[in-house]
């Protein structure tokens, strides 16, 4: 059966073709795994007795409970897991809902693949201090031998959430050849359409479009500071246009995503008020420049609060906006920039606050980083300061919860 869902006329068919259905071979691959696999788990025998709803994997869970806010909102959400030896993505854009298991791209034992399909270059154009590149790699190796330690000192800090960049940008490159529209099929194309040059097999994931991103997994999750978390999605991800940015603090999105196949609204309303911390919003607009010429004007308006300001191609600019708050953000990109609404026009939308506050990030997309640290060390540190990632100082501990 083909079945499509149709946010804008609420209306539902099953008579498109040209729609893919992957809903029965997904369940048809959830039943062999818990039949095989987790069948042989140590008491799972008695869990099936004790549980009265019916037994998930992990990422099956997370995916129900993004879909769920995604369906009640009429939003596109981006979600994504990070664990020891694989990284989970999941997308929901336009009520499609796709999710992609990156194996061997994790933060512990995956950690050696990240860097040599990553390439260490591309770890270390994040890192804005002096490390040996030796030191790193037996960093690494003791990494895989001992997954459960945590960074003790901040060099250590800043390499691990390097390596997280290159696992979380892998993964979302794989995610977004995976989730595409079907190939070999008629299109019905206009005039612009044809000046867009979109065909049959491109991705469906869109940046711009995209509403909500969510992080889950310890490297995120459990970041000392909230800053951090936010910079690693911004930097893996590339959010276009208007995003919010959020975090499943304790880990609970798997939980909720079992409860929402009983109670559906009460697992969202557990989401939003337990679980989910908003981070913030991220303004970026796609296009790029020369360093140091215009970007973007902003104005940002929160009650009887007023501010306005500029940012430069290559800048990161960060408001404070406290959590629950919102405002009234209007933006006027320069020319050959876009916000959403096409080169040089001004967009105005209703942000979200958080812990992180708005974060205008000139930077331009695609996000260019150099390999070379020479030239890489000194952008990323101004980088760094201006939203105020790390600790500033000589003190090399690792202060949690800062």
């Amino acid at each position: 059966e083909i079945y499509q869902c149709d946010w804008s006329s609420d209306v539902c068919s099953s008579d498109l073709l040209e729609r893919e259905n992957l809903g029965p071979a997904r369940d048809a691959i959830h039943d062999l795994f818990l039949e095989h696999v987790m069948a042989h788990a140590p008491g799972y025998d008695k869990l099936i007795e004790w549980a009265d709803a019916p037994i998930m994997p992990t990422p099956g869970a997370v995916g129900d409970i993004l879909q769920a806010i995604a369906t009640r909102d009429r939003i596109n959400v981006v979600g994504v897991d990070i664990g020891g030896a694989t990284t989970d993505v999941f997308s929901v854009f336009n009520g499609t809902f796709n999710r992609t298991v990156s194996a061997n791209l994790g933060m512990s034992y995956s950690i050696a693949n990240v860097c040599a399909e990553a390439g260490m270059p591309n770890v270390l154009r994040w890192v804005h201090v002096p490390m040996d590149e030796r030191e790193l790699r037996n960093r690494v190796k003791n990494k895989m031998i001992r997954p459960t330690t945590i960074p003790q000192t901040l060099d250590a800090l800043v390499f691990e959430q390097a390596v997280s960049r290159e696992a979380l940008r892998l993964a979302y490159v794989q995610h977004k050849e995976f989730a595409t529209t079907l190939k070999g099929i008629q299109q019905q194309r206009t005039v612009g359409d044809t000046f867009r040059q979109q065909t049959a097999g491109q991705t469906i994931v869109d940046n711009m479009a995209l509403d909500l991103l969510v992080a889950s997994g310890g490297v995120l999750s459990h970041a000392p500071r909230m800053i951090q978390t936010a910079m690693m999605l911004i930097d893996a991800f590339e959010p276009e246009g208007f995003t919010t940015l959020g975090k499943d603090s304790i880990f609970m999105m798997p939980h909720l995503g079992v409860l929402a196949s009983v109670h559906s609204r009460a697992s969202l309303e557990v989401f939003e008020r337990d679980c989910l911390i908003y981070l913030g919003t991220c303004v970026a607009p796609r296009g790029v420049a020369k360093p140091g010429r215009p970007c973007l004007r902003y104005t940002l308006q929160a009650g009887a609060r007023l501010e306005t300001g500029a940012v430069a191609f290559g800048e990161l600019v960060r408001v404070p906006l406290g959590e629950g708050q919102r405002a009234l953000v209007r933006v006027e990109p320069a020319p050959g920039f876009d916000c959403g609404a096409g080169p040089g026009r001004p967009v105005e939308r209703e942000v979200v606050g958080g812990s992180v506050g708005v974060i205008f990030d000139g930077r331009g997309r695609p996000l260019a980083v150099p390999t070379d640290r020479t030239v890489s060390a000194p952008i990323v540190a101004q980088w760094v300061s201006s939203v105020d990632m790390y600790p500033v100082g000589e003190a090399q501990e690792v202060l949690v919860g800062a």
